[in-house]
């Protein structure tokens, strides 16, 4: 089975030759190329290939594309919002080494106990959260430096060391 890593959203159609506004949380400048595929989650787990014509830099984290099959501005329109996936190949790829989205995939292990396997990064203004499931439930775990011990690239592993009490609160709810 392959898996996917969400990489951004499609934020805006650009033009009237249905062209669409990716932004992407790579860590890097890119136009992404050489890439012909993207994917797009339909329904949970089930990703859907769009096939990239063209793809343009707009910006350090945003990306014109063009999907074939969408030729006009209302066509594009429908996928507006809508996540943008990469299999794991091409996220290896494209994805800054430095960029916190690189995380994707990381065991997380909190004084030597496995906590899960870090599923999505969030990036918010003054901290990184990482986000894993614990008992079945989506559980976030702060990654800052009062709690970060290492980041073992090698070994796709992310030590820490955090509060007591912060994961009771995913624990028996």
């Amino acid at each position: 089975m392959n898996q996917y890593f969400k990489i951004g959203k499609l934020v805006a159609t650009f033009g009237v030759q249905g062209q669409l506004v990716l932004e992407h949380c790579l860590g890097k400048k890119t136009s992404l190329k050489g890439l012909e595929t993207i994917f797009i989650e339909e329904k949970n787990n089930t990703f859907l290939p769009y096939f990239i014509t063209a793809a343009k830099i707009k910006n350090d984290k945003e990306i014109y594309l063009s999907l074939e099959g969408l030729q006009s501005k209302e066509a594009a329109h429908v996928l507006i919002k809508k996540e943008v996936w990469l299999s794991e190949i091409d996220f290896k790829k494209f994805a800054a080494g430095s960029a916190p989205i690189s995380l994707l995939g990381f065991m997380v292990i909190d004084n030597e106990i496995e906590l899960g396997e870090v599923l999505e990064v969030i990036e918010q203004p003054h901290q990184l959260l990482c986000s894993i499931l614990i008992e079945g439930k989506e559980a976030l775990i702060p990654v800052h430096e009062n709690f970060l011990e290492k980041i073992d690239k090698k070994n796709k592993k992310l030590y820490v060391n955090l509060p007591d009490g912060l994961l009771e609160i995913y624990k028996n709810s």
